[in-house]
C-alpha cells in the first residue's frame, strides 16, 4: 500500500467515524402522522456516549420520560411508557439521517405501526 492509499483510507476512516458520532442531544419536533389524524410531538434528548435520556411531549401537554435508551452507529431506539387506555409500551426506532434530521417508527406491543414513519428536526 503507498502512502497516498493509506492517507485515503485513513481519511475515509475519519469521516465515517465522524459522520455516526452526531450528538442528538437537544429539543427535536414532528409530525405523527396516524389513522387517527396528526399529533404534533416534541422530543427532548439527552445524549451521554451512547445513552440517551429524555421526554416526549404531545398535545396533553404531560412529558412521558424515555426509558431504555440508546444511541450508537447513526440508530436511534428508546421505549416511552403511555399510561392512558391502562397503559401502552411504545417502542421507537429510527436513523440519524443528519445533525438536525431524525427518522422514527413507533411500535406498538404488538410490533404494528403507528402510522408512517416521522421525521424530526431539531430546533434552533
Amino acid at each position: 500500500m503507498t502512502i497516498r492509499t493509506a492517507g485515503i483510507w485513513l481519511a475515509m476512516a475519519c469521516f465515517c467515524g465522524a459522520a455516526w458520532a452526531a450528538d442528538v442531544t437537544g429539543t427535536w419536533k414532528g409530525e405523527l402522522n396516524g389513522p387517527n389524524g396528526s399529533i404534533s410531538l416534541t422530543y427532548s434528548f439527552k445524549q451521554d456516549g451512547t445513552k440517551l435520556t429524555g421526554t416526549v411531549t404531545g398535545p396533553q401537554g404531560d412529558p412521558l420520560q424515555l426509558e431504555d435508551g440508546k444511541v450508537d452507529a447513526g440508530k436511534i431506539h428508546f421505549v416511552v411508557n403511555v399510561p392512558m387506555n391502562g397503559g401502552m409500551k411504545i417502542t421507537n426506532d429510527g436513523s440519524i439521517k443528519s445533525d438536525d434530521e431524525i427518522s422514527l417508527e413507533s411500535k406498538n406491543e404488538s410490533g404494528e405501526s403507528f402510522g408512517d414513519a416521522i421525521t424530526l428536526k431539531k430546533q434552533k
